[in-house]
C-alpha cells in the first residue's frame, strides 16, 4: 500500500476528531462552551451528548496518565512518557484504539442513571463484549477487546449513581487493542476488517482524495486550505433520522445543525469537486419545505424547527452553484429546483408582505440570520433593505431558469416583479446616502451602525453606480485589520463578543465581497478577501471572530467559515493565475 499523506495537524481543543459520515466525534468539548479534562466520544444523534469518557491510564498505578494529544486526519494519539494510545476510525460508526506502555479507560460520561436519563452498562454474553446504552442518544456503544485484557470493570448492571466502565491493560507483548462501536439495537459480534495501520492509511487516503477534490488549487499561498477541507469533511454525516441526505453539519461541536442559509456556503465550496454532495447540501432544507413554501429554520438528526426562517439567499446561491458545477443539472433536476425555489419565493411575496405593499418583512432578527443586529433594536417586525435585495436576486434566478425551461410567461413575470421590488427598495428605503429599515406596525424608519444595512450591495451589477459607490464607502468604514465588523467599532452598541453586534462573520464577508466585485469595486473586494483569508490562516475557522483582535469566538470549528475560506482562496488563486 502506498502511504497516504498524514494531513494537517490540529488541536482537538478547537476542531473535533471525526470522519466523513460519522455521527460522533472525539473531543474535550462536551457541551456549549464546556471543555472536559478528558477526551470524550460525543454523539450528535438526538442532540449533542458526551457518552463515553476516554482516559489514558498508567499501568503501574492504575491512575490517569499525563499525556499530550496530537491529531491529524486519520489518527488521534495520546502520547506520554512511557507509551502511547492511538485511535482511528474503521467506519463511520466504529473506532479502533490500540496502546503500548499506557492503558485506556472507557467510562460512561454520565455518573447517574435514572429511568429517563444516563447510561446503562452491562456485559453482553452473546457478543462477549461490554455495552453502554444511552438514553440521550438512543444508541448502544459496545467495547470489544481484540488483544490485552480487562483490568478493571465497574458498575455493570448498576442503577442510580455509579462509576461505569472498563479499563484495558496490555497483553504479554506489552500491547492491547479494542474496538468501540455505535449502533442502534443489535449486530453480530465485532470482527476486525483490517489491521490498525491499514485503517489509518485508508482514512488518510480518503481524506486526501476529498482535499484534492475540493481544493486542487491549494499551495503554500493558501496554507489553511487543507485544514478547511478537513473541517468540512469531518463534519459531514450520513443520512439518519430527519437528515435525508449526506449533510455537512455546521459543526460537530454544539452548533450541530444545518441552518437554512448556512448550507448555501458549504454547497458552493463543494460544487466543483464534489457536485453530488454540493447538490445535497443545497437541497436538504428544501426536503422539509412546508405547505406555505417556507423553509425550516434548521434541520438536525431528530428535530426540524419552523419557528423562524432564514433569509432567501438561495437564488444568489443557485446562480453561483450552477456555474460551479462541472455538469449542469439536467431538465428534470432543474424543474425540481425551480419548483422549490418558486414556492420559497412565493412564501415571501405572500405570507411576508402586507397586502398592497411591495416589500417583504422579517418577523424577527432571527429570520435575517443576523439575530441580534442593531437594525432590529427599534422594532423586530421590520422591512429591511437586505431582504428586498435577496428577493430581487432570487427573482432574477427564477427568470433565468424559467427561460431554460421554456416558461417564457413566467420568466417575464419574475423579471417584472424583480424590477418592481428593486424600484420600491430605492424609492422607499434609500435616503440618498444609505438604506433605512421600516417598522411594519409603526411606519417609522431608522438607520443603524450595523453592516446589515449595507447588505444591498449584493445586488452588484443591478445597482445604480451612485448607490453602489455610496454603499462601498460605508463598507470601508467597517473594515478592521481582520475584516468586516458587523457593527461599526465606534458604535456605542459595539460588543467584542456580541454575536452580530461587532464580530466578523464569514457569510457577510462572502456576500459583500461578491456584490462589490459584481458592482465593479474590485480593489475593495480584494482587500476584504485578503483580510478574511489571513484571519482564517492565523485564527482558524471559528463561528465568528473578534473584529479588533482576530480571536476566534464561540464554536471553533464552523463549516461555513471553512467553506468561505475555500471559496475566497480558490478565487484568489485563479485571479492570480490570470
Amino acid at each position: 500500500m502506498t502511504a497516504a499523506r498524514s494531513g494537517p495537524a490540529f488541536s482537538v481543543q478547537d476542531i473535533p476528531f471525526s470522519a466523513y459520515g460519522s455521527w460522533f466525534d472525539i473531543s474535550p468539548v462536551v457541551a456549549e462552551k464546556t471543555y472536559a479534562d478528558d477526551l470524550h466520544l460525543v454523539s450528535h444523534q438526538n442532540g449533542m451528548h458526551a457518552v463515553l469518557r476516554l482516559v489514558p491510564r498508567d499501568p503501574a498505578t492504575g491512575g490517569r496518565a499525563e499525556t499530550r494529544v496530537e491529531a491529524t486526519p486519520g489518527l488521534l494519539s495520546w502520547i506520554g512518557g512511557s507509551g502511547r494510545v492511538d485511535l482511528a476510525y474503521e467506519s463511520p460508526d466504529t473506532v479502533r484504539l490500540r496502546g503500548s506502555g499506557l492503558g485506556i479507560g472507557v467510562f460512561a460520561a454520565a455518573h447517574t442513571l435514572t429511568p429517563f436519563s444516563g447510561t446503562y452498562f452491562f456485559r453482553d454474553p452473546a457478543a462477549g463484549a461490554h455495552v453502554f446504552t444511552s438514553y440521550e442518544t438512543g444508541r448502544r456503544y459496545r467495547v470489544a477487546v481484540l488483544s490485552g485484557s480487562i483490568a478493571v470493570s465497574g458498575g455493570a448492571q448498576a442503577l442510580g449513581s455509579a462509576d461505569r466502565g472498563v479499563a484495558v491493560t496490555a497483553a504479554a507483548d506489552g500491547a492491547w487493542e479494542i474496538a468501540i462501536e455505535e449502533f442502534q439495537t443489535a449486530r453480530a459480534p465485532y470482527a476486525a476488517s483490517a489491521s490498525f495501520d491499514d485503517l489509518v492509511e485508508s482514512a488518510r487516503g480518503v481524506f486526501a482524495d476529498f482535499a484534492d477534490a475540493v481544493a486542487p488549487w491549494r499551495s503554500a499561498a493558501t496554507p489553511a486550505a487543507e485544514l478547511a477541507a478537513y473541517v468540512v469533511w469531518s463534519a459531514t454525516v450520513r443520512p439518519a433520522g430527519l437528515v435525508t441526505r449526506p449533510a455537512v453539519l455546521m459543526s460537530k461541536h454544539w452548533m450541530d445543525k444545518v441552518w437554512s442559509w448556512d448550507h448555501c456556503f458549504n454547497a458552493l465550496a463543494l460544487g466543483p469537486g464534489c457536485p453530488e454532495l454540493a447538490l445535497d447540501q443545497f437541497a436538504l432544507p428544501f426536503d422539509h419545505q412546508d405547505d406555505s413554501g417556507a423553509l425550516p429554520d434548521s434541520v438536525t438528526h431528530s428535530e426540524v424547527l419552523h419557528n423562524f426562517v432564514k433569509p432567501p439567499i438561495h437564488g444568489w446561491t443557485l446562480r453561483h452553484l450552477r456555474r460551479r458545477l462541472p455538469t449542469p443539472p439536467d431538465r428534470a433536476e432543474l424543474a425540481q429546483v425551480y419548483e422549490r425555489l418558486k414556492r420559497w419565493t412565493d412564501f415571501w411575496l405572500t405570507a411576508r408582505r402586507v397586502p398592497g405593499d411591495d416589500l417583504a418583512y422579517y418577523q424577527h432578527g432571527n429570520d435575517s440570520g443576523w439575530d441580534n443586529a442593531t437594525t432590529f433594536d427599534s422594532e423586530r417586525v421590520v422591512v429591511t433593505a437586505d431582504l428586498a435585495a435577496f428577493l430581487v436576486l432570487q427573482l432574477h434566478e427564477l427568470a433565468a431558469i424559467a427561460e431554460q425551461l421554456r416558461e417564457s410567461d413566467e420568466a417575464i413575470r419574475w423579471t417584472r416583479t424583480a424590477g418592481e421590488i428593486q424600484q420600491a427598495l430605492i424609492d422607499q428605503l434609500w435616503t440618498g446616502d444609505r438604506f433605512v429599515a421600516r417598522g411594519v406596525g409603526t411606519g417609522n424608519t431608522w438607520s443603524s451602525a450595523s453592516l446589515l444595512d449595507l447588505m444591498p450591495i449584493v445586488l452588484g451589477e443591478h445597482l445604480p453606480d451612485e448607490i453602489s459607490s455610496a454603499l462601498a464607502d460605508h463598507i470601508k468604514a467597517h473594515l478592521t485589520p481582520y475584516g468586516l465588523a458587523t457593527e461599526l467599532t465606534t458604535s456605542p452598541h459595539y460588543l467584542a463578543d456580541g454575536y452580530w453586534r461587532g464580530p466578523i462573520w464569514a457569510p457577510a464577508t462572502i456576500l459583500i465581497e461578491d456584490g462589490l466585485r459584481r458592482a465593479g469595486h474590485h480593489r475593495l473586494a480584494d482587500d476584504i478577501s485578503g483580510r478574511f483569508r489571513a484571519l482564517c490562516e492565523t485564527h482558524g475557522f471559528a463561528e465568528n471572530f473578534d473584529a479588533l483582535t482576530g480571536t476566534g469566538l464561540r464554536d471553533r470549528a464552523y463549516t461555513w467559515t471553512a467553506s468561505s475560506y475555500l471559496l475566497l482562496a480558490e478565487a484568489h488563486v485563479y485571479r492570480a493565475g490570470r
